[in-house]
């Protein structure tokens, strides 16, 4: 099967272009760095030339307002290409509850990419995943002052961007879902939690204090970001992959 991935040099699409390679398929990596503009459409058609299926894993350079007309251009621009390449298959990789969550752009963004999708000409796959194990640094960066780093506790189910990857690669070699899969990690965790076992982990002293008006987060309400009845929990726990990543 040939399959172009869009974003295919960020942490999740290296990932991926490895995987579906090592399963045989004929991948093709797209990203600005190769000279595909999904903004402008440069590159597209030569990308996605026989292509089976396209799996789009791109971000948007911002995460204020701005990531609607991102998703929008984009998203227009890969559903018009992959139709003229009679691409069969278009899978996007989403955010579990993003639907839910309309006070923040970059969800009601996502929730853009995801409509144009479902009323595109082509078959197509959502991947809902929830936040990944390597972002957890960062979240705690956003609201870490003087030795504190003030957390919600938001309910989470954490998952490995591996775990990611090989949803995304089963979904994108099978059949179009014409739907959502949700895709999570095994640990119910708050996120508050997560910031003391991650900084425990690492020998940090700063303390992790209580507080659900810090961060981005705290505009969530109750558990809409961990995943519905169906989804599919991934194998990896949270701290084994912190005590993987410490050790190597």
């Amino acid at each position: 099967m040939k399959i172009t991935v869009i974003g295919g040099t960020g942490l999740i699409g290296s990932q991926l272009v490895a995987t579906l390679r090592n399963a045989g398929h004929d991948v093709v990596p797209a990203s600005l760095s190769s000279g595909v503009d999904l903004l402008t459409g440069a590159g597209l058609d030569e990308v996605l030339a026989g292509a089976d299926t396209v799996v789009n894993v791109t971000n948007s350079p911002t995460f204020d307002e701005q990531s609607l007309d991102f998703f929008r251009t984009s998203g227009n621009n890969l559903l018009r290409a992959g139709e003229r390449a009679g691409v069969r298959h278009q899978v996007a990789l989403s955010i579990v509850g993003v639907d839910q969550v309309p006070e923040l752009d970059y969800y009601r963004a996502k929730v853009l990419q995801e409509d144009l999708l479902r009323h595109g000409p082509t078959p197509y796959s959502i991947v809902r995943a929830t936040q990944f194990f390597e972002f957890m640094d960062a979240v705690m960066s956003w609201t870490a002052v003087d030795g504190v780093v003030r957390l919600p506790a938001t309910p989470l189910r954490p998952i490995a961007s591996a775990d990611v990857v090989q949803a995304l690669a089963d979904v994108a070699t099978a059949a179009p879902l014409d739907g959502t899969l949700d895709v999570a990690g095994p640990d119910l965790l708050a996120l508050d939690e997560i910031g003391r076992i991650t900084l425990a982990a690492h020998d940090d002293g700063r303390r992790v204090v209580t507080d659900d008006r810090a961060g981005m987060f705290a505009t969530v309400r109750g558990d809409v970001l961990v995943g519905g009845p169906g989804a599919r929990l991934a194998p990896t726990h949270y701290r084994d992959w912190l005590n993987a990543n410490l050790a190597g």
